[in-house]
């Protein structure tokens, strides 16, 4: 399904309109992509579409409060798994991941199948959540979730 999801936000990112779930089948099953990934996929962003078109969220969600703290309940924590959580976090502190977009985040990747999420298959989701609300990351925020880590120099 995350093959299906990258090629999806590989082309279509750019400010081009995804085609209707129908044509998009078709495309995908055209590009050679099996049917139960596609379908998987497109399950996986209605859901997208379904929580990125709800009216504004709660006030409190904008904007937590400054002492404010997400609580992971143990199913959350079991299928994001560690790594998944601490990376959300990583974009929390660093300002990238508003409250709404992290919910979003969350529950996306709670719809993914397995568990816990890889921290390749987490950074699909965040980059298909920016690209369900419309923005794109900044590219120091598109580096980090494009850039394989483990091709990396550290300097």
């Amino acid at each position: 399904m995350f093959e299906v999801l990258a090629f999806v936000y590989e082309n279509y990112y750019a400010g081009e309109t995804c085609p209707e779930p129908t044509h998009l089948e078709r495309k995908l099953s055209a590009v050679g992509f099996e049917s139960d990934e596609i379908d998987d996929a497109l399950r996986w962003l209605k859901g997208l579409n379904s929580a990125a078109s709800t009216t504004l969220p709660e006030p409190w969600l904008l904007q937590p409060g400054t002492n404010s703290m997400r609580i992971y309940p143990p199913h959350e924590q079991n299928h994001l798994g560690l790594q998944a959580l601490g990376f959300i976090r990583f974009l929390e502190s660093a300002g990238v991941l508003p409250a709404h977009m992290r919910e979003v985040v969350i529950d996306r990747a709670m719809a993914a199948p397995g568990g816990p999420i890889s921290l390749d298959d987490l950074k699909i989701i965040v980059l298909m959540v920016y690209w369900g609300f419309g923005q794109e990351p900044d590219a120091l925020v598109l580096d980090e979730l494009c850039e394989d880590a483990q091709t990396r120099i550290a300097h």
